[in-house]
């Protein structure tokens, strides 16, 4: 198991390096720099390019910076001087995960819920509502969506804030908003797993014995149908800390979102870099928490591990 959890680490770090260096060169392909604003004076232009390094090889560039990032410097941001970036995700990223933990509890609730109550009422009425809740939140973006909320709960009836602020209830719409795609997500695939495993043979001879539907559903097909839906676990949750750009943006949410979308349309190269790494390590380390944690769970990858894998 040690040997396995090592594998997947070194495998996670060389993801992370060929993400950081892609980004780099991504970022340099760019046209223009972050002073090219025909307001400033050519020497004072001069002068900040190469306080930043900018006017050096790209090849140079991008030892610095690698450099720097192996000592946990994620250099200073050019939009906001004197600030560093890491203080800056350090002080805007709660915000943002503030919704990300409960858009992801209530979507994995709900999700798992609602797929299983499908799947057991297969071509019934509450199936067709689950699968038609899943078409809209896969198909309604939240950039649509989010407007759409605001305007029906908080214009028209009053009953929620439309922007978020140090009330809990502010944060209700923000999170139903960021969620409604992983519900429609994972209670299609919990649909799918439990009427798969709810025509496996072994169920089949659990109902002939008599076996109550309860027993049946909670001894055998939850625990067999969740299976692939924790494989997911770790990059859903990693998605939906993302995915709050947009919603942070509807809601007037100061997070890290706001900070993203700023820096991209300022070119501010250090902020564009280390959010991006921040997210990367954010999504690999979900997927290798799940990778190591499903080995635990499942038997057969456990056994596939300690047979020489």
């Amino acid at each position: 198991m040690l040997k396995y959890i090592l594998r997947r680490t070194f495998y996670a770090v060389i993801t992370l390096l060929v993400i950081t260096t892609l980004t780099f060169v991504l970022m340099k392909a760019l046209p223009g720099d972050p002073f090219n604003d025909p307001k400033l004076k050519p020497d004072v232009r001069q002068a900040l390019r190469q306080k930043y390094a900018l006017d050096r090889p790209v090849l140079q560039q991008y030892g610095i910076y690698m450099s720097n990032l192996a000592h946990g410097d994620l250099g200073t941001s050019l939009k906001f001087p004197g600030r560093s970036v890491s203080t800056i995700i350090k002080d805007s990223f709660p915000k943002s995960y503030a919704l990300g933990w409960r858009a992801m509890l209530l979507a994995t609730t709900l999700g798992l819920f609602f797929g299983l109550i499908a799947a057991l009422n297969h071509e019934k009425w509450i199936d067709y509502i689950v699968i038609f809740i899943a078409i809209v939140g896969v198909a309604v973006p939240n950039i649509v969506m989010g407007p759409f909320l605001s305007y029906i709960f908080g214009v028209k009836l009053g009953l929620l804030p439309v922007t978020v602020d140090k009330t809990s209830s502010s944060l209700i719409l923000p999170v139903i908003t960021l969620s409604l795609g992983t519900i429609a997500f994972v209670s299609r695939m919990m649909r799918t797993t439990t009427l798969e495993i709810n025509g496996q043979d072994y169920i089949l001879t659990a109902k002939s014995k008599g076996i109550s539907k309860l027993q049946i559903v909670f001894k055998h097909i939850i625990r067999n149908a969740i299976m692939p839906v924790i494989t997911i676990l770790g990059p859903l949750f990693a998605a939906i800390i993302t995915g709050s750009i947009v919603v942070e943006k509807v809601f007037a949410v100061a997070g890290l979102g706001e900070y993203f979308v700023n820096t991209i349309l300022s070119q501010d190269y250090p902020m564009i870099m280390g959010i991006t790494i921040f997210y990367a390590v954010l999504i690999i380390a979900s997927m290798l928490f799940v990778d190591i944690a499903y080995s635990f769970i499942d038997p057969r990858i456990k056994s596939s591990i300690g047979g020489g894998d």
